[in-house]
């Protein structure tokens, strides 16, 4: 028998986690029993702060919270997401089959950019690059500044979702250092262009960014390392699940049939080398 088997040695352990559910006893969330998480009424913000950044969260950052997942649940069926659950629904496909199509279209260009949006602008903050150092730079380097930009909001057009964040973090954050880099970018970018707005992605990668550097909970490396293993677009994808959710019972409550895009719709281009 080996040394092992007779317990003088102990294998080391390969699933570790610091979630913990107290077997035999009360679900515990961080440290607080679930009966406690009910009693303080800290809600789904501050349920999610003990779940995913392992300590309690003052009152304003837990509204943050529920207020970021309120405003990114939906913006219609016509974006990928959505349209991806719609068509998965009408095809015949269950719950999860149909979110989950519609949430492997999140990325850089679909709902990805609140992650992206905090390292650039982080990035050029803490450098001391100015706003329009930034700009320039971007623009030199051929990239796009991630969380700004709207197909259809501008300056003149705002964007509500943004407006009503805005007039939050302004009243309940601490400090708002990197929101107000961000908007001195938003200054420049809307005067080369009306539609180049801190778009409601961008405010809320940004004022993550203050919210964990100011909350007085995170050391700065611990509110960097958020941001880098990419907890802000769980945000969005948690709160976009709610929506397409709703896209994929409302197909179903609809008995809508299977989508065929139409004719009319579809353009035919040859290759490069097989054009005359």
């Amino acid at each position: 028998m080996s040394l092992q088997e007779l317990g003088l040695i102990r294998k080391p352990a390969s699933f570790m986690t610091s979630i913990c559910d107290e077997r035999g006893q009360e679900l515990i969330y961080a440290g607080m029993p679930i009966t406690e998480v009910f009693k303080s009424e800290i809600g789904l913000g501050g349920t999610l702060g003990l779940l995913w950044f392992q300590r309690r969260l003052p009152r304003y950052a837990c509204q943050f919270i529920e207020m970021c997942l309120m405003v990114t649940a939906d913006h219609g069926p016509a974006v990928s997401g959505a349209h991806n659950t719609i068509v998965c629904a009408r095809a015949g496909k269950d719950l999860i089959s149909s979110l989950t199509s519609g949430l492997l279209t999140i990325g850089d260009r679909f709902g990805g950019a609140l992650d992206a949006a905090a390292k650039q602008f982080s990035e050029a903050f803490d450098s001391g690059m100015l706003p329009m150092e930034f700009v320039n730079k971007m623009k030199k380097d051929g990239k796009l500044i991630m969380g700004i930009g709207h197909r259809v909001k501008s300056i003149n057009n705002p964007d509500m979702r943004v407006q009503i964040l805005k007039d939050f973090v302004k009243q309940h954050f601490p400090s708002t250092q990197m929101l107000d880099y961000a908007l001195d970018v938003e200054k420049i970018t809307t005067s080369k262009k009306p539609n180049l707005i801190l778009n409601v992605d961008g405010f809320i990668g940004v004022a993550f960014v203050d919210l964990l550097r100011t909350c007085g909970g995170f050391t700065r490396d611990e509110a960097d390392e958020f941001v880098e293993i990419g907890a802000l677009n769980g945000i969005f994808v948690l709160g976009r699940s709610m929506g397409f959710i709703g896209h994929y019972l409302d197909q179903k409550r609809l008995k809508q049939g299977l989508y065929r895009h139409p004719w009319d719709d579809i353009s035919y281009v040859l290759p490069e080398h097989m054009s005359m």
